[in-house]
């Protein structure tokens, strides 16, 4: 027991007496920052255009048929023949038909 007394006293005295890294130093902290900074802005400048989802091509066949189909229900939207969660169904299922014929993917 007196072995394991010694072994913790040497160890407090030892951790009061270790001199703090020169990475804990407000300088070094600033450098850090600043790396990230310009690592975060060197990102946005990077993939600045890639904020929102690829444009649809003006002579891509799914969309066309897409737009199509969406316009349709939407029109039956308006006429009342559907609800909203019908619309939402067909708009799902119109794509995958559109897909389908069109041969896109």
């Amino acid at each position: 027991m007196r072995g394991l007394a010694w072994i913790w006293v040497s160890v407090s005295v030892s951790a009061m007496t270790i001199k703090p890294s020169a990475l804990d130093r407000p300088g070094a902290r600033l450098a850090a920052l600043a790396v990230f900074l310009g690592a975060a802005l060197a990102l946005a400048w990077y993939h600045g255009g890639d904020s929102g989802p690829p444009e649809a091509a003006a002579d891509d066949p799914v969309a066309l048929c897409l737009a199509a189909r969406a316009g349709d229900i939407d029109t039956m939207v308006a006429e009342g023949v559907i609800g909203q969660d019908r619309a939402a169904l067909f708009k799902s299922r119109a794509e995958a038909l559109c897909i389908a014929q069109e041969g896109g993917g």
